[in-house]
């Protein structure tokens, strides 16, 4: 009997930004269609998907924003374009579902980071609600507290 091939998976790129900004409501895992050169500049880490976002166009969805800093040795006979935007790969029934919600008020589609799964590259996006001004303020409170626990308990077990 033939074993089984384990799911390799491992991140490539966050989005911290986007748990800032926003209340996540659902995940999604997509898959992004890419040019040879953006995948070698993504093995090396060469990506910032902090100013990224989703749109919906045609039925389609897109990543706009997310960087792609091309390797100098790769693409040497191409034309890069570092902020290309980006198809990504869901089913249909999937994609009139995000629609329906994107277009009821307040939500919004991001992207919140990149892995590797099974040798792909995929896009794990957001249906996200954006966080009023107290709302971070909470956060940034949160964020503290806990900071200062850890510091508390770091000095205390020395």
């Amino acid at each position: 009997m033939a074993k089984k091939p384990q799911a390799t998976s491992s991140r490539i790129a966050d989005n911290k930004k986007a748990a800032f900004n926003y209340f996540f409501e659902e995940k999604y895992e997509a898959g992004m269609v890419l040019e040879g050169w953006e995948v070698k500049a993504l093995r090396e880490g060469k990506v910032q998907l902090t100013d990224g976002y989703v749109v919906v166009r045609d039925g389609e969805m897109f990543v706009i924003g997310c960087q792609i800093n091309p390797l100098k040795s790769a693409s040497t006979h191409v034309n890069p374009d570092s902020v290309r935007t980006k198809k990504l790969l869901l089913h249909k029934e999937q994609i009139k579902r995000l629609t329906g919600k994107v277009e009821q008020k307040g939500y919004t589609l991001v992207p919140l980071n990149l892995h590797w799964k099974d040798g792909k590259v995929k896009c794990e996006i957001a249906l996200a609600k954006g966080k009023a001004e107290h709302d971070k303020r909470d956060t940034i409170k949160d964020r503290e507290g806990k900071r200062e626990v850890e510091r508390a308990m770091k000095s205390r077990n020395r």
